[in-house]
């Protein structure tokens, strides 16, 4: 004999408008008495019943019931709205580029509380096959932060995304330095340039692209002062950057470095024809006192010091311009100094780095001066020991 529903089970019924089974169950009333329903729904009775005993499942662990259509795609967009409030706006742009080109299409469609870990690794598995392992990791963290938000608000149960790794990705392009030879010939290849200057200090300075582009006028000493105790040369104060806040990298990049007469040159030729850039512009010109800037003095960002970079150095022989980076500049003044036999604590401190550390591993195939302090003095021990 069928046994009969207790009071205030629900029930299961066909809604014939949405052509689906409709499970409910009854909680009792809320404050203001009215009653509390749950339902589930499904195209079958036993999905309904399952979708609903999901429901209440939630309900007793106390979540807020997400809507059940909430995509991957809702938390991405969720995240990049809000979620990033107060970040540089280069760290915005490029969440934004990563989700909108990387992981939407990919995982945007899948429902956020289907999202699998399996699902994860597959999708970095495929990406690895072009993307190197720093690219993985900000995608990895663009998909997490989304996920984790999500759940904070009760989108979803719990982040599957903390539970997968990173794989290694594609090997990235190396860095590489230019020779004595080829840095000739890329300072005389940008001469008459725009970049001209910008070059010269790269290359002759070590100061990173960053500290260059923020580089302001009242930071810039030509003349030397030889009655100052102590005796000042022509200088920059590395001690800005277009970081967010303007800081530098770390508390050491902030530096005051002597520039070679070749810079100096450079430099009062740069401020006369940011001079007649002025005029020129007139109305149109924005004063912001950086050394380097556009014709209308607005600051250069990355993509405008990389595209001039390029077409300053199109025509020099030996150089592809393809091929190279402005901040490959800065390897080339390491590998020049470490030519020439400069102990690598006087790199680290005229680049600008916390610690030879630093120094020997991001520019590792840039050091190169044999160490012959143990040779010479075991010569000079030795052959005083033979004279006896």
């Amino acid at each position: 004999m069928t046994m009969r529903r207790s009071r205030g089970d629900g029930g299961l019924h066909w809604d014939e408008k949405r052509q689906r089974w409709i499970a409910t169950a009854n909680l009792g009333f809320d404050p203001s008495g009215k009653r509390i329903v749950k339902r589930g729904s499904g195209r079958t009775k036993t999905e309904a019943k399952n979708k609903l005993k999901e429901v209440l499942r939630d309900h007793e662990d106390g979540l807020a019931i997400a809507p059940t259509n909430y995509t991957v795609k809702d938390a991405v967009t969720d995240w990049l709205a809000y979620g990033l409030a107060g970040l540089d706006p280069s760290t915005v742009e490029t969440c934004t580029l990563l989700s909108q080109k990387h992981v939407i299409p990919s995982l945007g469609a899948r429902k956020l509380r289907d999202l699998s870990a399996e699902d994860v690794d597959r999708w970095l598995a495929v990406k690895a096959r072009a993307l190197s392992t720093r690219t993985l990791q900000s995608l990895h963290s663009c998909l997490n932060r989304s996920v984790k938000r999500a759940m904070a608000r009760d989108k979803v149960k719990r982040n599957v995304v903390e539970l997968c790794s990173v794989p290694q990705g594609k090997a990235g392009r190396p860095s590489k330095a230019l020779t004595f030879a080829q840095a000739e010939a890329v300072l005389k290849g940008a001469e008459g340039t725009s970049m001209h200057a910008y070059i010269v200090l790269a290359l002759l300075t070590g100061a990173r692209t960053e500290e260059l582009r923020a580089l302001t006028w009242d930071h810039v000493f030509l003349r030397a002062t030889p009655d100052a105790d102590p005796p000042q040369p022509p200088h920059i104060a590395v001690w800005r950057s277009v970081r967010r806040g303007g800081d530098t990298k770390t508390r050491k990049s902030r530096r005051t470095l002597a520039l070679p007469a070749r810079c100096v040159e450079a430099l009062w030729k740069q401020f006369e024809d940011q001079g007649w850039e002025r005029l020129a512009a007139d109305d149109k010109w924005e004063e912001h006192g950086i050394v380097f800037s556009s014709a209308v003095g607005k600051p250069l960002d990355a993509t405008n010091v990389r595209r001039a970079f390029r077409q300053a150095l199109k025509d020099v022989d030996g150089i592809n311009v393809d091929e190279w980076t402005p901040r490959e500049l800065r390897h080339s003044f390491v590998s020049l100094l470490s030519d020439r036999g400069v102990p690598l604590e006087e790199i680290s401190r005229l680049v600008g780095h916390s610690g030879t550390a630093v120094t020997e591993e991001v520019y590792r195939k840039q050091i190169r001066p044999v160490i012959q302090t143990g040779a010479v003095v075991m010569d000079g021990i030795f052959k005083r020991t033979q004279e006896r």
